[in-house]
């Protein structure tokens, strides 16, 4: 089978160099707030899917919970295993294809890790599998950008330089998705990567988690838990239940 964009670039150091200055603090915070918000009894079990390098599930792991992180990227699960305990485990794993059926409490679906394949039927089957994975009266948190805010504020051309490499980044919007070229060089050599993430409204959502058994029982638009607002709002943060 053909590897897609998201093997090649959540596989490369240099996506995590790009987005080093994704912190530890606004990790918590998001987590600090669900957990306020959820309330979910000491060792409730988490799920915690396309983890990336761990860090909100190891922060879960501190606050007391039973905590298992999946991602398909065998670079971050590797590097996330260094992480791990009793009650703290990481594996590769497709978010496609669950394993666990009815035996978490809280499913997690954080900072915009959707949207990455083809068709909608894909993400549906995605979502179906975080449905058969929590318990009957589980819940599923899905954090995505506000793709409307994005598309009003989209820059074209952008360039960052972190650790010394200078990224080139061009954005648009093609085939319902966003897209970004980024290009550098790094030691004499020239690399090119993408992302290509769909630009999921509201209604999409509504209608995917329909189709895949969910039912949407509150929204937020910030990591503070502010009530969403399609032009304001930063994040489009669902917390949804079994149908």
């Amino acid at each position: 089978m053909q590897r897609k964009w998201f093997q090649f670039w959540f596989n490369s150091p240099y996506y995590h160099i790009l987005y080093s200055q994704r912190n530890d603090e606004e990790a918590e915070f998001l987590i600090d707030n669900l957990s306020a918000y959820l309330k979910p009894a000491l060792h409730s079990r988490i799920l915690d899917i396309a983890c990336g390098r761990g860090r909100h599930s190891v922060y879960l792991n501190k606050k007391g919970f039973d905590v298992t992180g999946i991602d398909l990227a065998e670079q971050n699960i590797k590097y996330a295993r260094q992480f791990e305990q009793k009650h703290l485990h990481f594996y590769v794993h497709d978010m496609r294809r669950l394993g666990y059926i009815n035996y978490y409490d809280i499913a997690l679906n954080l900072f915009t890790s959707f949207g990455y394949f083809d068709t909608e039927k894909e993400h549906v089957n995605a979502l179906k599998s975080f449905r058969k994975s929590i318990k009957d009266d589980g819940t599923v948190v899905i954090d995505y950008f506000n793709t409307q805010k994005i598309l009003s504020n989209l820059t074209h051309r952008e360039s960052k330089t972190m650790e010394g490499i200078t990224f080139n980044i061009h954005k648009f919007v093609a085939e319902g998705k966003i897209i970004k070229h980024i290009n550098f060089e790094h030691k004499n050599k020239d690399f090119a990567f993408e992302e290509r993430v769909q630009a999921f409204t509201l209604q999409d959502f509504e209608r995917m988690l329909e189709k895949s058994g969910l039912a949407i029982k509150d929204i937020f638009g910030s990591y503070n838990l502010d009530p969403f607002d399609a032009v304001k709002s930063d994040r489009l943060i669902l917390v949804c239940k079994k149908i």
